[in-house]
């Protein structure tokens, strides 16, 4: 009887040592993220778990964990030492330009601490907010420089799980492709979502807080198509320069592993990109000002060579009362009755601020278009925006990356750096999507990081991309941060695009970013309706709020965003079929009344129909989309007076 005790105590201390487990919980209770291993040489991994209207769903069954450091491993030989009791995070803090100005966030958050077979510590640091997870490593010894040879963090998804990824490329420039099985197998630029089938669960994979300590990552299902493995970048990005694997200085921590997670609402209104980064490095920030520019590229490719044209969009600027006007390409080579520095002064005479184009230069790209290299270095870019500020200039827009490895990372943050000494806004072109580096340096405006308007010139194939991209980038690009698509147009470029005018009107509210560069030439603007021009004059780009109001990737969207009292709504319709949408007007305040104006569309896809009523938080009003098509309405709380601000 003694034998069959000690043997069962035997048994019951092995399990023990095969299995453990911890859970961390986010503060309402409805997301668990437990830490798990399962035999004695496995690896660790975290479970996630959503309660969904008290029925608990799984939602990654599992994301593997590990380092590979160039002088040792640390993934199977994994010894839990301790972890520390949760920490419970409620943070709030003001946004200058997003989603939303003032934001807040509740997290609970336990450091687990391991040890490798030669002693050496490894952290993970788990954060359960109320609309997602984020976990990061941490090498806490002290120690000299390493490299991080991989990283073997990896995300199992499911096979019966619906995903909508874009194949990876340097500039972030594909469509996304609606996967219903993981077949194909390749890398994939972030974000990703992904929906677990017959539940109303959804969850977004991303990762934050990069900065010069760790490249930038995408995810790769090469080795198993329904594993998405964090991968380092390619050899032969930025022209081969660089190296792959990031160097690190012990002690260091990684970057935020996030995922958003919930209903379809919570993807699209969530900030925790923002939230997991640190806060603002600037004391001032009333220089920040985001706003509309108007954009001569797009409806002539060499505009800003020619005066008169960078005169004429300043014009326009100004009869739409935007605040920029930006000169692209070819400025250096401006003719036609002035250069730079007279359309600097005949922009800042009219009452606007210019903004101007740079290439990144270096020779971690091929494209030639000059000037090159005064970004490239801290000497050279101290000389060129003391220039731009003398001439009025507030903000730059940096084209061509073509990396993410660290010593391009590192770039990016350099440039950010060196503007805000000058009081210079960025915005980054031909780049990588976001970070969540906005809340950090709120002078950076806007990014790329899209197949955005730009491609009507490129191919004829984002004719037929295009209604469909416009409705899976709401739910994907733009969660993640301001994405400058250089939305509105309703003229063609050299190719058409075949979305209603309601449809690319709805963009301007849809579509956010810190500037929001409309594409369209002058007679665009200037010959719509009134009541569509005047909607253009004083739609803002900065906001107060959102709200999710109906959607799915890829069919339709309806967003509501808040400026002071005022609401205003995008709907855009991607299919190849008319749609009736039922507006619940719920997110109103109680007992109060607004003046809603509507902007539909009308018989025919150049046409409109305007419309208002009086509405209240308990109204329902049906608006008509024509394939393809869309609308904006406007609310405006009785007894206030109309909305001036941008």
């Amino acid at each position: 009887m003694r034998r069959v005790l000690f043997l069962l105590i035997a048994i019951f201390s092995n399990l023990l040592l095969m299995a453990q487990q911890a859970t961390v919980v986010s503060p309402n209770q409805k997301l668990v993220a437990e830490l798990y291993k399962p035999a004695m040489n496995g690896s660790w991994y975290l479970k996630v778990e959503y309660n969904r209207e008290n029925n608990p769903v799984e939602v990654i069954p599992a994301i593997r964990l590990g380092l590979s450091r160039e002088d040792q491993e640390f993934s199977d030989n994994l010894k839990l030492l301790k972890q520390t009791k949760v920490r419970l995070i409620a943070e709030s803090y003001h946004s200058i330009h997003g989603k939303r100005s003032e934001c807040s966030n509740q997290a609970s958050e336990v450091t687990f601490s391991f040890e490798n077979d030669q002693k050496s510590r490894l952290n993970l640091v788990v954060r359960v907010y109320n609309d997602g997870l984020a976990f990061r490593y941490e090498f806490p010894d002290k120690g000299g420089c390493l490299v991080v040879k991989d990283e073997y963090t990896s995300y199992c998804i499911p096979a019966n799980t619906q995903r909508w990824l874009e194949k990876w490329n340097t500039a972030n420039e594909n469509v996304y492709t609606p996967q219903h099985d993981g077949q194909l197998q390749q890398s994939w630029g972030y974000p990703a979502l992904f929906q677990k089938t017959g539940t109303g669960c959804w969850y977004l994979i991303h990762e934050a807080a990069l900065d010069g300590n760790y490249c930038g990552s995408k995810l790769s299902n090469v080795r198993n198509r329904d594993e998405y493995k964090i991968t380092f970048p390619d050899a032969t990005d930025g022209n081969g320069l660089g190296a792959s694997c990031p160097s690190i200085q012990l002690p260091w921590k990684s970057p935020w592993r996030v995922i958003i997670v919930g209903a379809l609402s919570t993807i699209v209104e969530s900030t925790l990109i923002e939230d997991v980064c640190p806060p603002s490095v600037l004391q001032h920030t009333g220089w920040i000002k985001p706003g509309i520019a108007s954009w001569n590229y797009w409806s002539n490719n060499h505009g800003t060579k020619d005066y008169q044209e960078v005169c004429r969009f300043a014009d326009l600027a100004v009869a739409m009362h935007w605040p920029y006007t930006l000169l692209d390409w070819e400025w250096d080579a401006m003719g036609n009755g002035g250069k730079l520095e007279d359309a600097a002064r005949y922009i800042l005479s009219k009452g606007i601020k210019p903004l101007v184009w740079y290439n990144s230069g270096g020779k971690h790209t091929n494209v030639s278009a000059t000037p090159r290299d005064r970004m490239l270095t801290h000497e050279n870019r101290l000389e060129e925006f003391a220039r731009l500020k003398k001439m009025g200039f507030v903000g730059v827009k940096i084209d061509f990356f073509e990396s993410e490895k660290q010593d391009m990372i590192r770039y990016y943050l350099d440039i950010l750096n060196d503007a805000a000494t000058f009081e210079m806004m960025v915005y980054f072109h031909g780049c990588l999507v976001p970070r969540g580096w906005s809340r950090t340096y709120p002078h950076l405006m806007t990014y790329e990081g899209i197949r955005g308007a730009e491609w009507y010139n490129n191919t004829p194939d984002f004719t037929w991309q295009a209604p469909e991209h416009n409705s899976i980038v709401p739910f994907t690009r733009n969660v993640v941060g301001p994405m400058d698509y250089t939305p509105v147009t309703f003229t063609n470029s050299q190719y058409p695009h075949i979305t209603s005018y309601g449809h690319e009107l709805a963009l301007s509210v849809i579509f956010e970013s810190g500037i929001q560069h409309f594409a369209d030439r002058p007679e665009g603007y200037l010959t719509l309706p009134d009541t569509a021009k005047q909607f253009l004059q004083q739609v803002p780009n900065s906001w107060d709020d959102i709200r999710f109001i109906d959607g799915y990737p890829g069919k339709d969207i309806i967003l509501a965003r808040r400026k002071a009292d005022c609401w205003f709504l995008g709907g855009i319709n991607s299919e190849q079929k008319e749609k009736t949408k039922e507006i619940h007007f719920s997110f109103l305040p109680e007992g109060k009344k607004y003046q809603l104006l509507l902007i539909a569309d009308g018989h025919h896809d150049k046409a409109f129909a305007f419309s208002t009523r009086l509405v209240d938080s308990t109204s329902v009003v049906n608006v008509k989309m024509l394939r393809r098509g869309g609308f904006v309405a406007k609310l405006e709380l009785v007894g206030s007076s109309m909305l001036k601000t941008k």
